[in-house]
């Protein structure tokens, strides 16, 4: 009678092979279920329910307390378990929480969005320093996450152009600020690149436990966002910060000044023997370890340290049973590759970019690669070692969508949201240039060359053949640039539970 007046229709049965008969005859919202029943049971009819509807929501509403009727009971995924004695608007509660709950949260997200606009349209054009910019961009992942559930796409496009406006006034912030980081005696300045191994990872390493320090290449702090609830199962967060990738926001670059605690000039100045310059054969990040060795070795740092790199699934597998080894040590340092080729492959093959078409498909394939990667199972044995883990990345990645033309000559690098070289020629209004890279503490390749990095959504794109390159690399996702989701970037640290 409640329910009626509140406007549904409410079919009765007398058993439950009444119950079976309608549902198999009739097409129900939800189904109420009491477990004592002349006849079959409740639980009974639960799983013959289940077998012929699957995705029909059933509440069970029973005066049984009974622990093992409860976990069956949930076991064969209800929607809901009430206990007698209950008033009505319970189980008014519990029918919009099934029916009503994604319009409910739809408008709820649309409202607090609407409420937040504004004021991060206002923070994003105000005098921010670099921890409230990290803010802003957590914010604005955030909203993104919470659209992506929702899948409303009108207000997704209002959030989408909030980005561009927010990665707009970030690059400038970062145009005027970014050669005062370089100042060692600057205190005002984010945690870099060059800083993370010494503030975040050592600290951590002990004696009487081992410590991984896992570094997933090109990840965004959205990817970590929909990966982390499956590794927080095994983990219990201990905190979750952001950091600044140097420029140029490429593994070259960043990754090696992870490991080496130095900036590129002062790694090509110090170690000329293992760094390979944009004018050198060769892969650009194949020394990390040795860079890592001698870095602990200039702190005086006497440890047990492993470095493992994953480049494929069969040294994925392969690490799987290798973890006993591996934490023997004091610290172990595993980077992992996959992202970074998944972004590739996506501008590579036609069937990714099916496949992921926006940043929350690229997300969604992420996940879907995680859950079923070695990189998970992994991380649990770690988990069940009682180690310490430590996960970060070298740079993000961003979805390019805008064109630049740009002329070099035939030695400028073919990266596409940064350019070293000389005589380059471009228009100076909407990117990032640099004529003295020591400014930055960039090594020069000969005594003219100068940056030149993307800012925003844009992409180099040289006049030759100009229409062909651009739709070819039009929304795809590059690095190497100055935004956002290419420079703030996460580091999380994680005690196994």
């Amino acid at each position: 009678m409640f329910l009626d007046k509140k406007g549904y229709d409410v079919t009765p049965v007398n058993s439950g092979s009444d119950a079976l008969e309608h549902c198999e005859s009739t097409n129900f919202d939800v189904v109420f279920l009491d477990e004592n029943m002349p006849g079959m049971s409740g639980l009974e009819t639960l799983t013959h329910i289940k077998s012929m509807k699957p995705s029909l929501p059933v509440v069970m509403i029973t005066k049984s307390e009974e622990e093992h009727i409860m976990e069956e009971a949930i076991a064969s995924k209800i929607a809901d378990y009430l206990i007698k004695p209950l008033n009505p608007n319970q189980i008014l509660l519990s029918v919009k929480k099934i029916l009503d709950n994604k319009r409910l949260v739809n408008e709820k997200v649309n409202l607090d969005y609407q409420q937040e606009f504004q004021k991060i349209s206002m923070a994003v054009n105000g005098n921010l320093d670099h921890n409230e910019w990290a803010d802003i961009y957590k914010k604005l992942v955030y909203w993104e996450l919470e659209f992506e559930n929702t899948q409303n796409k009108e207000m997704t496009e209002i959030l989408n152009m909030q980005m561009l406006e927010a990665n707009t006034n970030f690059a400038r912030y970062i145009k005027k600020n970014y050669q005062y980081w370089m100042d060692e005696d600057n205190e005002d300045k984010p945690i870099l690149s060059h800083r993370l191994f010494e503030s975040k990872v050592l600290p951590h390493i002990q004696k009487d436990r081992p410590t991984v320090f896992l570094v997933v290449d090109n990840m965004r702090l959205d990817q970590w966002k929909i990966i982390e609830p499956f590794i927080l199962e095994s983990f219990r967060l201990e905190s979750f910060e952001t950091y600044y990738s140097i420029l140029p926001t490429t593994t070259a670059y960043s990754r090696n000044a992870i490991f080496s605690g130095l900036l590129p000039l002062e790694m090509a100045n110090r170690h000329s023997d293992i760094w390979v310059g944009e004018d050198q054969e060769g892969g650009k990040n194949n020394y990390e370890e040795d860079f890592l060795k001698r870095h602990l070795a200039s702190q005086g740092i006497d440890t047990k340290v492993s470095y493992n790199k994953i480049k494929n699934l069969s040294q994925g597998r392969m690490m799987i049973d290798n973890i006993p080894n591996i934490l023997q040590n004091d610290l172990s340092v595993i980077v992992y590759n996959f992202v970074d080729m998944l972004s590739h492959a996506r501008t590579e093959m036609e069937i990714i970019r099916e496949l992921a078409p926006n940043e929350a498909a690229y997300r969604s394939i992420t996940r879907s690669w995680f859950i079923h990667s070695p990189l998970y199972e992994s991380i649990k044995r770690i988990a069940d070692h009682g180690a310490k883990l430590i996960i970060s990345t070298d740079h993000g990645t961003i979805r390019v969508k805008k064109p630049f033309k740009i002329i070099g000559d035939r030695n400028t690098n073919t990266n596409l949201r940064y350019k070293v070289g000389k005589n380059l020629n471009f228009d100076e209004n909407k990117i990032f240039f640099i004529r003295d890279p020591e400014v930055l503490h960039l090594p020069k390749v000969n005594v003219s060359s100068a940056y030149v990095f993307a800012m925003e959504d844009l992409f180099f794109a040289y006049p030759n053949n100009y229409n062909y390159y651009v739709n070819y690399y039009r929304d795809t996702f590059q690095h190497g640039g100055l935004s956002l989701e290419e420079m703030i970037i996460p580091i999380i640290s994680l005690n196994s539970k």
